[in-house]
């Protein structure tokens, strides 16, 4: 895993500028009531797994860290829950988008947002201590995730803290996908899952994990609880930039209990629990 060290966060702050993440999953006139609700609920179609994995209802009443809130799918149900939540995105324009969203939904007494380069937090945010930091399918898009463990690690848990972290799985078909799109060239694999791994091509940084590195990547101040594979997106792009569910052939013939045995072990996304000692 090379190459992205020395890419500048600015680059990795326009990418996201330019298409916040999950912008596009709703027709409706963004900012509306309508529109991040269709968002939600396109969101846990293809991802059903998120709720589980967040377990909102369990932090009714805690202080939840939020690294990489998007426009806000997973932080709104935090707040909802009952948490208090602290949502920090290195994105401006997607957290124009999320806290637009805590006012249409009455969710802004229960947030605090932050523009914020994750890998310096302690900067931009007061340092506290939090039951709970969750970032889903960020740190690996950051030039240097281990800053932002290490920043997680001095200055935003205490022992018995949880930490939830989903990070790409390196042994996914999704990384399979993309080889054979790119003709088998295995030597350009990190590159290769940059340029595929989100539905705007061209992400400036993305690493991808193993169950074992991704150990190394939290270390031994956390004590790992859960880790396990989730999520193969099984439908047709074609129809699915159109708001149509159409799985592809090959996922169309397979029992759903297939499907989801291999979802455990190939699919793209690496879920990790741990608690701070």
């Amino acid at each position: 895993m090379t190459g992205f060290s020395d890419v500048a966060i600015q680059s990795v702050r326009d990418y996201w500028n330019r298409r916040p993440c999950n912008i596009r999953h709703s027709t409706a006139e963004i900012g509306t009531k309508e529109y991040f609700d269709q968002v939600e609920a396109r969101k846990y179609l293809v991802e059903p797994h998120i709720p589980a994995f967040a377990e909102f209802e369990k932090w009714r009443g805690k202080k939840i860290l939020e690294i990489g809130c998007g426009i806000g799918t997973d932080t709104m149900n935090f707040a909802r829950a009952g948490a208090n939540v602290t949502a920090v995105d290195l994105s401006s324009e997607s957290l124009n988008l999320a806290k637009k969203r805590a006012e249409v939904f009455d969710l802004s007494d229960h947030i605090e947002f932050y523009e914020a380069n994750a890998e310096k937090l302690s900067d931009f945010i007061p340092s506290q201590k939090y039951d709970l930091v969750y970032s889903f399918g960020v740190i690996h898009h950051s030039p240097h995730p281990e800053k932002i463990i290490e920043q997680i690690r001095q200055n935003f848990v205490r022992s018995g803290s949880t930490l939830k972290l989903m990070v790409y799985y390196r042994y996914s078909w999704k990384v399979f996908w993309m080889l054979m799109q790119e003709k088998g060239k295995f030597w350009k694999l990190d590159e290769i899952i940059a340029k595929h791994s989100e539905a705007q091509t061209g992400c400036p940084v993305t690493y991808s994990y193993t169950k074992s590195t991704v150990k190394d990547l939290i270390g031994e101040d956390f004590e790992n609880e859960e880790n396990y594979v989730e999520h193969i997106f099984p439908y047709r792009i074609s129809e699915y930039v159109k708001y149509e569910y159409v799985k592809e052939w090959y996922w169309r013939i397979l029992p759903e209990s297939v499907f989801r045995k291999l979802e455990k072990n190939i699919g793209w996304h690496l879920c990790v629990t741990a608690k701070a000692k």
